[in-house]
């Protein structure tokens, strides 16, 4: 969530910022909310000191005393709603975006930064599915549209990606992690998908459960409620996600590129916010060391305002080249959510002085994704990267 002293006392900083991911409204609704809520905590507060009464009390005391309770009663009545409403309006408040990226809602605002790698020149490019072995039609009599099955070499590819990824990011010192894909709703809140990323999420309502969409919401988690003593700490996460596309009806339907269950390789890391800045430029440059690596071309964009998730302050994309599509799509992506998570999740380090609590600052960076697979398969046409090799990886995709 974001400062809210800071906002109160800077409230017209905060607006314009919000408003470049279209929530100037909702901050001025909490703003309101905020001041009554200040407004009724005195006169609560009176009312409590005028019900303690000193020595046995008269007729007349006891008289006023039992309209003075019912004055109370009311007061902390409205005091208990205005809370709540300051407290629901807060959590629809995304975290403001920075300064250095561009304006814009849509991935065709991004600001292209730069670009690596020479683009394929095939003279009839195939699909990924043309090329490894996806089990798609077995896959939606089983689970479903937007499932699919990675077999034989296709499998071994995939896994060997991951496996690559693991060990670039052991080695620029990130702590490997298999965490749980199931959380409680808090971790949702704490991380910043919920409400506003809600529709995507699949829930076991029995359990209160909520399948993650990436390994991020349980790293994050690991420290929630602690405080900190050494930074920065740097974890790598392997699992298997879960997204409904709730909003993408209609888009990439063809192949393996947007599906509903896909694994993931995600870095996560905790430091200080003197140095969350160069925390997310190292993210960004594991990211593109994984890709040229593997040889992908791929260009870099710095995401537009409102097209960021509610917790970034700042996210760059690098995005593959798809030989088939003959464009640049999401290979990966690091974000900075600055203070925002641990604000929520109440995770905090100490400061330079060793006496005061100050949140840590938060990012998350995708190490690699099953999308990777694909861009292999098309601008390779079958063939694999040698440093896959020493991973089980087989040097042709045969179907």
């Amino acid at each position: 969530m974001i400062d809210a002293r800071a906002a109160r006392a800077n409230p017209e900083d905060y607006r314009r910022r919000l408003a470049r991911k279209g929530a100037a409204d909702t901050f001025d609704a909490w703003l309101a909310a905020d001041e009554h809520w200040r407004s009724v905590v005195p006169r609560v507060d009176e009312l409590r000191a005028r019900t303690k009464l000193k020595g046995k009390p008269t007729p007349e005391q006891l008289e006023e005393l039992r309209g003075v309770k019912e004055e109370l009663q009311a007061a902390e009545g409205e005091l208990g709603a205005a809370e709540a409403e300051r407290d629901a309006l807060l959590t629809q408040l995304p975290n403001p975006p920075a300064d250095d990226i561009p304006d814009g809602d849509s991935d065709e605002d991004a600001e292209e930064i730069r670009r690596w790698g020479e683009l394929p020149e095939l003279g009839e490019p195939k699909e990924h599915t043309e090329i490894g072995r996806f089990e798609l039609e077995r896959a939606a009599r089983l689970s479903g549209a937007r499932f699919g099955y990675f077999v034989g070499d296709t499998a071994l590819l995939a896994l060997a990606v991951h496996r690559y990824a693991l060990d670039v990011v052991v080695r620029e010192g990130f702590l490997p992690v298999l965490p749980p894909v199931l959380v409680r709703e808090e971790a949702m809140y704490g991380t910043g998908f919920f409400p506003t990323d809600r529709s995507n999420i699949y829930a076991l309502p029995e359990d209160e459960l909520y399948l993650t969409g990436t390994s991020e919401v349980a790293l994050a988690g690991l420290h929630m409620g602690e405080i900190l003593d050494e930074l920065p700490l740097r974890y790598a996460g392997y699992s298997v996600n879960f997204r409904r596309e709730a909003g993408a009806a209609g888009k990439d339907t063809r192949g393996m590129f947007r599906v509903h269950q896909f694994s993931k390789v995600e870095m996560f890391a905790f430091c200080e916010p003197r140095v969350s800045a160069d925390e997310h430029e190292r993210l960004l440059a594991i990211e593109e060391q994984i890709l040229q690596g593997l040889g992908l071309p791929y260009r870099v964009v710095n995401v537009a305002a409102g097209d960021l998730g509610a917790p970034a302050a700042k996210k760059y994309d690098c995005e593959g080249w798809f030989a088939f599509q003959q464009r640049y799509r999401e290979l990966t992506s690091t974000s900075n959510t600055t203070d925002f998570q641990a604000r929520r999740l109440q995770i905090r380090h100490r400061t330079g002085d060793g006496k005061s609590l100050e949140p840590v600052h938060t990012l998350n960076g995708t190490a690699v994704t099953d999308r990777a697979t694909l861009a292999i398969l098309e601008n390779f046409q079958g063939d694999v990267p040698d440093v896959l090799r020493q991973y089980g990886a087989p040097g042709h995709v045969q179907r």
